[in-house]
């Protein structure tokens, strides 16, 4: 085949995954991963208090944006101010890395895990219904969610005004940070590196360093594999299953809501120094899990699949952040939960293009089996990080 025909196979596998729902939430992660680090500096140095508050207020700006929104490039408006001020969610996990008993920090990302779990299985439902009863009531679809949201982020404010202290301790903010310094919260190779957290005058040692790269490593690799099979879950409950909206929102719900039991009643639970472990063996099940998925034949083998993958879910990304909490002095949690969530950012936003393009070139099975096997990579680094010892 000529490269112009393999051009064209290339273009036509990512056109058709790849529309406008791909577009808006590349948007958004993209946003997010050039915002999270500088909203996580800027809190080492203003305060977690003042900087949630920020980002919450343009969140409620771009809900505002989205109701009154009558054109593309309106909405294309919220997805930009909500994108950037998606830093919020590096900030609650700095709140919680701010925390000086290593148990409540490992119940405090748990607990963010069943806010997320909670969110992703009741959000949705709610979005749709509103969305559909807006027929009836002759509105504009969107508008009615976007109300609901905007509600949300209004209390949400009143809540961290009235009731969230400031965890960053007094006497401990820091410096303002040099004009080279503001390239290594930008740059990818800096953000992989880490390099932002040895811009001070005690620099962690190299061995902590070592390891808390590797750990970016792995939650960049394992969340790249996860969002690309997760993107094209869709795709494959449609074609193989013919699922509607609504049996696909069925389906999200079960893992929500498996995701919300796991992470409430044993993520928060899991002991100090017993993380890594934990985050091994839910990677190791993921490699049956998104078999069983890819070769499902039926609604019972792909359910099974689901369960696996919920329970996967539900403890990788908690454990991993808890594990870095650890890294970073204390006037650097925001910096480094920043860059952690921006390196989940860049992984969220390339790897659905990979998988999707699989996915229509070679076929639901080759996709899912390849990305399975795949997780051996993150198990390779997390044995690598196993073995380093820190001083």
């Amino acid at each position: 085949m000529s490269r112009i025909g393999l051009c064209r196979v290339w273009w036509t596998a990512l056109g058709r995954p790849l529309g406008s729902p791909w577009r808006r939430n590349t948007t958004l992660f993209c946003l997010e991963f050039l915002s999270s680090p500088v909203t996580g500096a800027l809190s080492d140095r203003h305060g977690r208090r003042p900087l949630l508050i920020l980002t919450t207020l343009g969140l409620i700006s771009s809900y505002a944006v989205w109701a009154v929104s009558r054109s593309f490039g309106m909405f294309l408006l919220f997805r930009v101010i909500g994108g950037i001020c998606k830093g919020n969610v590096s900030l609650c996990t700095a709140i919680v890395a701010d925390l000086p008993c290593p148990k409540a920090r490992n119940r405090g990302m748990a607990m963010i895990g069943v806010a997320f779990s909670l969110g992703f299985t009741v959000g949705p439902l709610m979005g749709a219904y509103f969305a559909v009863s807006s027929k009836t009531t002759g509105n504009v679809f969107h508008e009615t969610p976007a109300l609901l949201a905007l509600a949300f982020s209004v209390a949400d404010l009143f809540f961290i005004w009235l009731m969230l202290p400031e965890t960053l301790p007094k006497g401990i903010k820091a410096s303002p940070s040099a004009r080279g310094d503001s390239w290594d919260l930008l740059s990818p190779l800096s953000l992989f590196h880490f390099t932002a957290v040895t811009k001070t005058k005690e620099p962690p040692s190299k061995e902590r360093m070592q390891k808390l790269q590797v750990l970016g490593l792995v939650y960049f690799c394992y969340l790249f594999l996860f969002s690309g099979l997760e993107f094209t879950l869709s795709f494959l409950t449609h074609q193989r299953f013919q699922f509607t909206s609504m049996q696909q929102g069925k389906m999200f719900f079960f893992i929500g809501v498996i995701m919300a039991l796991i992470q409430g009643g044993y993520a928060r639970r899991i002991k100090p120094g017993q993380h890594i472990r934990a985050v091994r063996l839910a990677i190791m099940m993921l490699v049956p899990a998104f078999i069983l998925i890819g070769l499902s034949w039926n609604i019972t083998m792909l359910y099974l699949g689901l369960a696996l993958y919920s329970y996967a879910a539900a403890i990788v990304v908690p454990c991993l952040s808890t594990l870095v909490a650890d890294h970073g002095s204390s006037n650097q949690k925001g910096t480094v939960m920043g860059i952690l969530r921006s390196l989940g950012a860049l992984a969220r936003a390339l790897g659905p293009v990979v998988s999707s393009s699989v996915y229509w070139i070679a076929g639901a099975q080759t996709c899912f089996l390849i990305t399975s096997a795949s997780f051996v990579i993150p198990l390779i680094l997390l044995s690598k990080a196993r073995t380093l010892k820190e001083e």
